[in-house]
């Protein structure tokens, strides 16, 4: 039997891991970057672990950047820090 879990790739480590192990962050049509917890939100979405070193490495090697299309300003990698150290 085939198994329909969907499958993404953590922009930064590389590792293949089901869509609910990850968190989705998305940029919307207005080009503002966020954490989307639910995975349901309208935007274009890069997947990452739900660890700061995965943001990290993401974040040094631009693919952050690159996945969402846009240049992300440090206030915004901020809060996306606190959000994923569970700091909010």
């Amino acid at each position: 039997m085939k198994n329909n879990t969907p499958l993404r790739t953590c922009v930064g480590c590389g590792t293949e891991k089901s869509k609910k192990e990850l968190v989705r962050i998305i940029r919307d049509k207005d080009g503002n970057v966020s954490l989307d917890r639910t995975g349901k939100m309208n935007g274009r979405g890069a997947y990452i672990c739900d660890n700061p070193e995965c943001l990290e490495n993401a974040v040094k090697r631009r693919s952050l950047n690159r996945s969402l299309k846009v240049e992300i300003e440090n206030d915004i990698l901020d809060s996306l820090r606190m959000e994923i150290k569970g700091d909010l």
